[in-house]
């Protein structure tokens, strides 16, 4: 590539505005660097908002960093945390358009430039003091100290060389996730090219399902049609449709397909979520719940992508596995810790044909953990970090860590360490976790997940430092979908 005098440079740049990839770039330009967000869609937060996944998954009481003040600013805008409330699968529900209009806002006001509509289609690293040089689809050439991978599958990473683990296993089930609302008329649509009733029959108790004694044939729990539409009510009375029981979960052995590939196997996965549309319409009654035709700004109005559970895993300076999550003190991973998250182990896998051959399927509880540093520096590529689901973890605690809250939390840690490493002139590999720990507790972020102290209240910080430093310890137990860490344990 021949970079020309119009070429524009900056310290930081990340590609993808996912939901780690919009922390990071809010992260690095309150660090005081010039930041640009380079975003395929018009819309950031990734799976929060352009996938529409807008159920957060986990972390209600660990509420901290960017995290707390996204969340914030959704019970700003609705009304309170309560109203929230409004479906039964999380704590925080919200219109994926409304979100996506808090993130670009939060971003802006932090300084990071963003130009949507845009992706990057050639880069290359050069041993320079602005090692990376980028050509965008707009035709634009811009060089960065900095690179940060923020794509929600990690392609950037892999473009340029950077190693993956080698324990890759059984992808897990995508889903094209539909936002849908009850209109005061029909809203019949056309049926779908390739439906089958038998992809749906048993998503929940109705007439058509295989009933076994209240589960499915494949064992899962039938809950009623009103419990799988309330599943994901938002609070403005619109339904995310994110159901994983003879719903919309498809397979699809993604990763290391070509991007026409790809696009084929997604455009599957679409018609087999209009297909579950369908079948609520046609064969369960709800004759007047349609695809909304006011979120989403794309031709269909499904959302842009689908919601990826699974990326490319790079090799990192640290691994997060289960079994560090299980017994954290039995290394020193937690000395080094970034982000924090209280979300189970949670896999799906029940659209892949060989679901019955998976062992994770019977996965046992973990504990809150935390997630050191090193996820985020790849070990074969200097200047780049990994901000969203392609950061280094094993197969197993992927379950977990691809949670919202977590992504976020990593790409503030990413943010914060580019940052660190622009304003000192070293490479990211070079700075010690305790330099980046210390501007994430400036900003209110959770080290380790004690609930003992909010970080609102009197000696978070405090509680925080101490625990890295191993001077305390928490005690972890597993509590449901909320898992728990104190360090005193309540009565």
């Amino acid at each position: 590539m021949v970079l020309g005098a119009c070429t524009q440079t900056y310290d930081v740049v990340v590609i993808g505005g996912g939901a780690g990839g919009t922390a990071a770039a809010v992260e690095a330009a309150r660090g005081g660097v010039r930041t640009l967000v380079v975003e395929e869609t018009v819309w950031l937060g990734g799976v929060l908002t352009a996938a529409g996944v807008s159920a957060v998954d986990g972390n209600y009481r660990l509420r901290g960093g960017i995290f707390g003040e996204f969340a914030d600013s959704l019970a700003l805008r609705y009304g309170g945390y309560e109203a929230l409330r409004s479906g039964w699968v999380s704590n925080i529900l919200f219109n994926p358009r409304v979100g996506a209009e808090i993130l670009e806002n939060i971003a802006t006001e932090a300084g990071a430039e963003i130009r949507f509509g845009t992706t990057a289609t050639a880069i290359e690293h050069r041993d320079s003091r602005i090692p990376w040089q980028i050509r965008l689809s707009d035709g634009t050439r811009i060089r960065t100290r900095i690179l940060i991978d923020g794509t929600e599958l990690g392609d950037v990473a892999c473009s340029v060389g950077a190693a993956s683990l080698d324990d890759s296993r059984a992808v897990q089930d995508l889903t094209y996730v539909a936002i849908l609302k009850e209109y005061d008329h029909d809203v019949p649509m056309d049926r779908p090219a390739g439906y089958d009733i038998d992809k749906y029959r048993s998503c929940c108790l109705n007439p058509l399902a295989e009933n076994r004694e209240g589960n499915n044939p494949k064992g899962q729990k039938l809950w009623s049609a009103v419990q799988m539409l309330s599943y994901g009510r938002l609070p403005d009375g619109h339904i995310m449709l994110n159901w994983p029981i003879y719903g919309n979960d498809f397979y699809a052995d993604y990763l290391d397909l070509p991007e026409e590939g790809r696009r084929a196997a997604f455009d599957k996965a679409k018609l087999h979520t209009l297909g579950f549309v369908y079948f609520l319409q046609q064969e369960l009654g709800f004759t007047r719940i349609g695809i909304a035709d006011d979120v989403f700004p794309t031709a269909d109005g499904l959302p842009f992508f689908p919601y990826f559970r699974e990326a490319r895993r790079i090799a990192g300076r640290d691994t997060m596995t289960v079994a560090a999550a299980r017994n954290p003190y039995d290394s020193d991973r937690y000395t080094r810790a970034v982000a924090v998250g209280d979300y189970p182990v949670d896999h799906h896998h029940y659209a892949n044909p060989a679901w019955q051959e998976l062992s994770h399927l019977g996965l046992g509880p973990i504990p809150s953990f935390s997630v050191p540093l090193g996820v985020v520096i790849p070990v074969s590529v200097e200047d780049l970090l990994v901000a969203d689901k392609a950061v280094s973890v094993d197969w197993e605690m992927n379950g977990a860590v691809r949670l919202q809250p977590v992504l976020l939390g990593l790409g503030q840690a990413a943010g914060a360490l580019a940052a660190i490493a622009v304003r000192t002139a070293r490479h990211p590999s070079a700075i010690p976790a305790r330099e980046v720990q210390s501007v994430l507790l400036d900003h209110g972020c959770y080290l380790l997940p004690f609930l003992d102290v909010k970080p609102s209240d009197p000696g978070f910080r405090d509680l925080q430092e101490r625990g890295v430093r191993g001077e305390i310890r928490g005690t972890g137990r597993s509590v449901g979908w909320a898992n728990e860490t104190w360090v005193t344990l309540p009565e």
